[in-house]
């Protein structure tokens, strides 16, 4: 580290941190990136079988992944991608469990990011006025519409223009093909159930030949790669940020205060400008942990918000298989990507045949014939595998909150309690998307099973059993890992932490552009638009804070 002190600091370097890197070294702002973990080579990172596999088991055996383990992502990546638990601690009710998956590498979440990327549309930026209930955005669809643009061309995602007004077009490459069997799938819900059912929108998968060693849906394959090579950018790795550090006015953050994850010693960065864009729980973290209400002379929050409303998407999942009684069934194998798969993107456009009692909307997002066991372990052999999974929109509730406890973790820093749970409007959507996803697998022929019986493995069966995903309940809020909010934008200091540029509203150079700054959680993957919010926030700030 030598340019000290720096234009900017960006706590982070996932999917928002290298957004914001690249955008302001664009602009020629000396940017230090700050990382909570180490830098690793792609071999490190990505890993390989089948030391993958034996990580995983050590990794359960000893504690350090039992929580995040949850998730379907865990068996596929490199377990090393996952946080020890051991080490960084948080606490929630013993009733209302929470899936907190935390990554800390250069790269962040993005190294185990699924890659859809989706449009939120002008609905849902004003949810609010539509129904009446929670906060609107400050910003409408329009206020994001060239970034997302930016960002679809810079990253090269895939899909199709539908023409859907709860889902808006965007720029892309060529869509990935569908299965045979996704195909006839398609082919009858549309026609019998006239569903929406499109080629879902993101990422392929990694081609080495033409992304280079990394991924392109990581940021250290994108947008972090190439702000370096500005050489405006620096990274400062294993370096934890407890705090903000406000001037005495209180009206100006002057840096931060980072502890070395090795040495445990802290040290005091200067910037002129500060991003947060570590994720949405620990940016809460950091910024709680700066407050007036944790630290004398912290920052100051009128609205009493932070922490408070924290959201989710709820989901639910359900496989099937479907009759192989088609030759080309056999053909066109494809593999499980952001890109390589579908969506029935409903949004509010929800199948009316079905009573809908609460507000808001979902999708849902399904693959065939694309992780397929072998014959032999199949309950029917003659049958391709799917599943669908549906995803929907979580309201804000003052009670889905981050706090900090009394209890200090290894580096002398405050644990998080999270303190989260689904409420009725939740519950009633969730029973509407089985509802749903049962009429879609019944219309094409298909037969829902739990995945342990179209599966004969004794030793499937008993993960299976222990999976909170395939319980016939909706699996803990985290366990998507779409958690926003906490740190809302608004039009006011009394109902909002965040004015409309993702400024504190009586801290200007500091900014929150990951998913704390949500106020209502729509029912899209946020990734995309996380990355559209930070790349404008950035903008904004050059051509307001620096001059």
């Amino acid at each position: 580290m030598t340019n000290n002190p720096f234009d900017a600091v960006v706590i982070g370097s996932g999917a928002t941190g290298g957004m914001a890197a690249l955008s302001l070294a664009q602009q020629g702002v000396r940017v230090l990136v700050i990382e909570a973990g180490p830098q690793q080579t792609s071999s490190e990172a990505l890993g390989s079988e089948p030391l993958n596999s034996l990580k995983r088991i050590r990794g359960l055996l000893s504690g350090q992944n039992k929580i995040q383990a949850q998730h379907p992502g865990y068996w596929k990546s490199n377990p090393s991608l996952y946080v020890n638990e051991n080490e960084n601690k948080y606490f929630y009710p013993p009733k209302s469990p929470f899936i907190w998956t935390q990554g800390r590498q250069v790269g962040g979440r993005s190294l185990t990011w699924g890659g859809i990327t989706l449009r939120l549309s002008e609905t849902d930026f004003k949810a609010a006025s539509i129904d009446g209930y929670g906060p609107e955005w400050p910003i409408d669809y329009l206020d994001l519409e060239n970034y997302y643009t930016y960002i679809e061309k810079f990253l090269k995602v895939h899909g199709n223009n539908d023409d859907l007004d709860q889902l808006p077009n965007g720029h892309y490459l060529e869509s990935l093909p569908f299965t045979s069997s996704e195909e006839i799938f398609a082919k009858e819900v549309r026609t019998k159930l006239n569903f929406p059912v499109i080629h879902s929108r993101g990422f392929g998968p990694h081609n080495p030949d033409l992304d280079g060693q990394w991924p392109r849906s990581s940021s250290v394959g994108s947008s972090l790669k190439e702000a370096l090579k500005t050489g405006k950018v620096e990274i400062l790795t294993d370096h934890i940020v407890e705090h903000i550090v406000i001037s005495k006015s209180r009206d100006k953050a002057t840096g931060i205060i980072a502890v070395d994850r090795k040495k445990k010693e802290r040290k005091k960065i200067d910037s002129k400008l500060i991003f947060l864009a570590s994720s949405t729980i620990q940016s809460l973290k950091i910024l709680l942990n700066s407050s007036e209400k944790y630290r004398e002379d912290g920052l100051i929050d009128p609205s009493d918000k932070l922490g408070s409303y924290l959201m989710d998407h709820i989901s639910t999942c359900r496989f099937f298989s479907i009759p192989n009684n088609h030759q080309r069934l056999n053909s066109n194998k494809q593999t499980l990507t952001g890109a390589g798969s579908f969506f029935i993107p409903f949004g509010r456009k929800l199948d009316s045949d079905n009573p809908i009692d609460f507000i808001r909307g979902y999708g849902i997002w399904g693959a065939i014939d694309r992780f397929e066991p072998p014959v032999f372990l199949k309950s029917k052999p003659n049958t391709k595998t799917g599943f669908l999974i549906g995803h929907g929109e979580v309201l804000p509730y003052a009670d889905n909150k981050v706090t900090l406890t009394q209890e200090l973790d290894d580096w002398g820093i405050a644990i998080p309690h999270i303190n989260f749970k689904w409420n009725k409007n939740e519950l009633k959507m969730v029973e509407h998307m089985n509802k749903t996803i049962e009429k879609c697998i019944l219309s094409s022929g298909g037969e829902m099973k739990p995945i342990e019986e179209l599966i004969n493995a004794p030793f499937f069966k008993q993960i299976a059993n222990r999976s909170l995903a395939l319980k016939q309940g909706p699996p803990p809020p985290g366990y998507y890992i779409h958690e926003v909010g906490g740190a809302p934008m608004g039009t006011n200091e009394e109902d909002s932490v965040l004015d409309k540029w993702n400024s504190l509203w009586r801290c200007k150079n500091l900014k929150v552009v990951d998913g704390a700054c949500w106020p209502t959680s729509s029912w899209q993957s946020p990734t995309l638009t996380m990355m559209a919010i930070t790349r404008r926030a950035c903008i904004s700030a050059l051509k307001n804070q620096l001059s």
